[in-house]
């Protein structure tokens, strides 16, 4: 049998970021902690966590916290049918699934399939925000139980389910379209015209570009990462930037930004991937994602 004591104290140092956190949210000392951990690392022969600031899994060490991520969701199941066999588990509140999600989704459609599923289930969400290129990897590594993926293969022993796609449009204020873009939008002033990215991985400028005017984007970049952040950004006349439409739409609609060329839109096309465990919970909140996937992207 696995040492499950040891396998809850790895899961909650990687869960918390540190051994302190982690005693907290376990209700024993640093100490506890620390010796289950070791005693643990020393029976599968390996180390099972980075010691930095956060703590962050080894490879064996991620493929262990999926493991007892996975036992923690269907137990609770279990005690939810059976309730004499809760004991002390049923201090342990409701269960909690950790998803990756993109930013641009997180802010437009997401929450909605959140609000939909905790509505009907007793259960709580801890959602982890990354690219949509990246959140696959995090499904892959064990860190999550279910991710909303683009452009990624089926992560292995996980289905995959199409959504639809999420639509982008370049955008600007109307005093930085006049400064910047009054000859026209092309290579020259694209390359010259301040441009608003997420982050260093966030490339659907440069997609913009290449598709709108054949070109490589090496323009000066403000850096603000938020999606909301970049509204803002954009409406305030630092720069222009691809947003999605659902967030844009209605600043628009008010004159505050106005598209750059218009009905040139890039579609990012969406997955929902989960671990195969057989829990309702995952089901369920599968259902809700989908649905509201549906309902907010183009397909």
């Amino acid at each position: 049998m696995l040492d499950y004591e040891g396998l809850a104290a790895v899961a909650a140092v990687v869960r918390e970021g540190s051994f302190e956190r982690a005693a907290q949210a376990l209700g024993v000392t640093p100490s506890a902690v620390s010796q289950r951990v070791r005693a643990l690392e020393e029976r599968v022969g390996s180390a099972l966590i980075r010691r930095a600031r956060p703590c962050t899994p080894t490879a064996i060490g991620a493929q262990l916290c999926a493991h007892v991520e996975r036992v923690r969701l269907l137990e609770g199941e279990m005690i939810a049918s059976l309730p004499a066999l809760s004991g002390s588990a049923a201090e342990e509140g409701p269960a909690t699934l950790r998803v990756a999600v993109n930013a641009d989704s997180l802010s437009t459609w997401f929450i909605e399939a959140v609000a939909q599923f905790t509505r009907r289930n007793p259960a709580l969400i801890d959602i982890v925000t990354d690219h949509e290129g990246e959140t696959a990897e995090r499904l892959r590594s064990g860190e999550v139980l279910a991710a909303v993926t683009a452009d990624a293969p089926q992560v292995p022993g996980c289905r995959m389910i199409e959504l639809g796609s999420l639509r982008y449009v370049a955008t600007a204020s109307p005093d930085f379209m006049r400064k910047w873009f009054a000859g026209g939008v092309d290579a020259a002033a694209l390359a010259s015209a301040p441009v608003i990215r997420f982050d260093r991985k966030d490339q659907i400028q440069a997609q913009w570009a290449a598709k709108t005017v054949g070109t490589i984007l090496a323009a000066p970049t403000h850096w603000v990462p938020t999606t909301h952040g970049g509204m803002d950004a954009m409406v305030a006349g630092l720069g222009w930037g691809v947003n999605p439409l659902a967030l844009g739409r209605e600043m628009i609609a008010r004159g505050k930004l106005v598209e750059i060329v218009p009905d040139n839109a890039i579609d990012v096309p969406l997955q929902w991937q989960h671990a195969r465990v057989g829990a309702r919970l995952l089901d369920q909140l599968t259902k809700a994602v989908v649905a509201a996937a549906r309902r907010a992207l183009v397909r």
